[in-house]
Order: C-alpha cells, then sequence, then structure tokens
C-alpha cells in the first residue's frame, strides 16, 4: 500500500514539474484563421521588422512564430484589402502564456530564464484575427481623375463657357 501512495506521489510531482515549462506543455508557433468580412480578401502579413512573411486570401490559416527573440513577443501588421472596400489593417500581438508562470512555482529557472524565452514558448498568439471592410462610398479605377463638384461662383469664368449642363429643367 505504501509502495502504490508513493509511486502515485511520483507520478503527480513528475506531471507537474513538467508542466512548469512552457515550452513542454506550449508551442512557440500557432496557427491564425484569418477572417474577414467580407470574405475574399487579401491580405498581407508583416513582421515588426516590416518584412513580408505571407499574403493569402481570407478566410486562411497561417502558423506564426509567437516569440521574435530573447524575452521579446512577436507582434504582426496584418493588412487586408479588396475591391470595393476601404482596406483594414490589425494587430496580432504575442501575450505571455500562462504556462511560463508554472516555472516561478516549480522552480524551473533553467526554463524561465533561458529554454521558454529562447524558443519562444512563453508567449502565446490569439487563434483568430478579424477584420471588418467597409464598402468604400466612391471608387474609382486607376489612372482616372476624381470628380469634383463646384458652385458656378467657384469656377472661373474663362472655363464657364467650356460647361455642359448635367441637368436642367
Amino acid at each position: 500500500m505504501q509502495y502504490k501512495q508513493f509511486g502515485l506521489g511520483l507520478i503527480l510531482s513528475g506531471t507537474l514539474f513538467i508542466a512548469g515549462c512552457a515550452s513542454v506543455v506550449s508551442e512557440s508557433s500557432y496557427p491564425v484563421a484569418l477572417q474577414s468580412t467580407p470574405s475574399g480578401a487579401s491580405f498581407t502579413i508583416t513582421d515588426q521588422n516590416g518584412q513580408v512573411i505571407h499574403t493569402g486570401t481570407t478566410p486562411g490559416t497561417v502558423t506564426l512564430k509567437s516569440g521574435a527573440g530573447y524575452f521579446s513577443a512577436a507582434n504582426y501588421t496584418v493588412q487586408f484589402k479588396k475591391p470595393g472596400y476601404n482596406g483594414s489593417t490589425i494587430t496580432v500581438s504575442s501575450t505571455m502564456d500562462g504556462w511560463f508562470m508554472g516555472n516561478i512555482l516549480l522552480g524551473g529557472l533553467i526554463g524561465m530564464l533561458i529554454v521558454d524565452p529562447i524558443t519562444g514558448a512563453m508567449w502565446k498568439l490569439p487563434p483568430t484575427a478579424t477584420a471588418e471592410l467597409n464598402e468604400a462610398l466612391v471608387t474609382k479605377p486607376m489612372g482616372e481623375k476624381e470628380l469634383t463638384i463646384k458652385t458656378l461662383s467657384e469656377v472661373p469664368p474663362e472655363l464657364q463657357d467650356e460647361m455642359v449642363p448635367v441637368y436642367s429643367q
């Protein structure tokens, strides 16, 4: 009976010791589902250095690293574009993984100061990132000039003779 209790205690403490290290329990890269309303928008992901790391179309899933170096969380900028809609830009940022704090409670200094910060396992990314694209009120094809509406008093006299009425009663 005493051996069973000792064995059970050993298994439980071993489980707790392993759970204290985020690099064992968590990941250093996470899948992030990118969505937009409406769907079918193109997206471009850049890292904190401004480097494009991925492009695609919504809905889509990409795997991103949660760390950006020793004790540095990763931050990404995602730009969404779709013809006929105003573009949208969002930020996807890593937050501290709760498993990292297990190192403090269980005395895992190697995991806390070396392993987890180097691997990026001390950070986690959100599972989804969503953007709302609003329909553009006015769109113009590339190369075309904008339409400007002015009152007659704002038009120089030398151009008034060239004007064509749009509507008359």
